[in-house]
């Protein structure tokens, strides 16, 4: 065999078969290919998605355990704190009955209780109703009837969009002149007069807030001053605001901060700074604190619990409440 007859029977050996397709062709066409890699994509993201909604389930699935869990301890946790503060009420009557007892007075009565009646409260049935009128659950796990319920006022509170968001229906500004104090028997005519205060102080902050974004030189020392104060001022009547919303503010702040606001609104302001001092210092004839020995201790004493005391050293409501309405009325009468 010479060189040329071997060189082509090496170099045919060294040829590799043609592909061949199942169904015997010897070629594919690029649709094909295209189809079969589009088939492989869809089946790869399928099987993502399978597995995607296997680990939400199964987060879920743990999140729900986890929820029931701690809505068993915290119901644990309330019947031990329901059985402590009976077996605490009860150990406390014993230790009073031992001591009548004990000083020869009689024993005491107990009165029968009455039953509590929620004036907030909504009828099982219309509450399930208006709960299925915003779309919301009708019962949620472990969910009792008064959790039901304050679960439909927390979704149906709406808040107002001022400088300081209330709940409060706040009143036009033709009914935000406050005229006096209402009898404290009158819950409606005290929850009239916190949804003026709130109106009021809502109208001056954002005329405040206003007017400071119409000054030209924002960047000087006195603007970046005015403006601290102004949001300092927002930021102290934000417990009051919330005060107002429960209706549960101490009358003896409540008292000064109407006077407050009825001289601002009538342009006294004199008045006005008065009734600050008023609710700050109080109007006591002796400083108590500085002293409380010589002939005046008794008279000073027995004014410690009076209504005239200053609420200078107050809660956070006081005292944020008393700053605030100071920076208000400082900033009506300056004009």
């Amino acid at each position: 065999m010479d060189f040329a007859a071997l060189m082509s029977k090496e170099i045919s050996k060294a040829k590799a078969p043609a592909s061949a397709t199942p169904d015997g062709k010897k070629y594919k066409k690029r649709a094909d290919e295209e189809a079969d890699r589009q088939a492989a994509y869809a089946a790869h993201q399928a099987q993502l998605e399978k597995e995607r909604v296997a680990r939400e389930t199964q987060k879920r699935k743990r999140e729900e355990e986890e929820a029931e869990a701690k809505e068993e301890r915290e119901e644990k946790r309330r019947k031990l704190a329901e059985e402590s503060k009976i077996r605490r009420e009860k150990e406390e009557k014993e230790e009073e009955a031992r001591r009548r007892k004990r000083v020869g007075l009689p024993e005491l009565v107990e009165k029968e209780k009455e039953e509590v009646v929620d004036d907030d409260d909504i009828v099982e049935a219309e509450l399930v109703g208006l709960l299925e009128e915003i779309g919301e659950p009708t019962s949620l796990p472990g969910e009792d009837h008064r959790q039901k319920v304050r679960r439909y006022r927390r979704v149906t509170t709406v808040m107002t969009t001022g400088p300081i968001p209330t709940s409060l229906k706040l009143v036009d500004e033709k009914d935000m002149k406050v005229e006096k104090m209402p009898p404290p028997e009158d819950v409606e005519a005290t929850k009239w007069l916190y949804r003026q205060l709130a109106s009021y102080f809502t109208m001056v902050l954002k005329e405040w807030e206003d007017a400071l974004l119409r000054e030209d030189k924002r960047d000087t020392f006195a603007s970046k001053a005015a403006y601290n104060a102004m949001a300092q001022s927002k930021q102290n009547m934000t417990p009051l605001f919330r005060k107002f919303e429960k209706g549960d503010l101490d009358v003896g702040i409540l008292e000064p901060v109407v006077e407050i606001v009825k001289a601002a609104q009538e342009r006294r302001y004199v008045d006005a700074n008065d009734g600050y001092l008023t609710l700050s210092i109080g109007k006591a004839a002796w400083p108590i604190g500085v002293t409380m020995v010589g002939i005046h201790e008794r008279s000073a004493r027995e004014k410690l619990h009076e209504s005239d005391k200053g609420h200078v050293m107050g809660d956070e409501v006081a005292t944020g409440g008393r700053e605030a309405a100071d920076g208000l009325d400082g900033w009506n009468g300056r004009d």
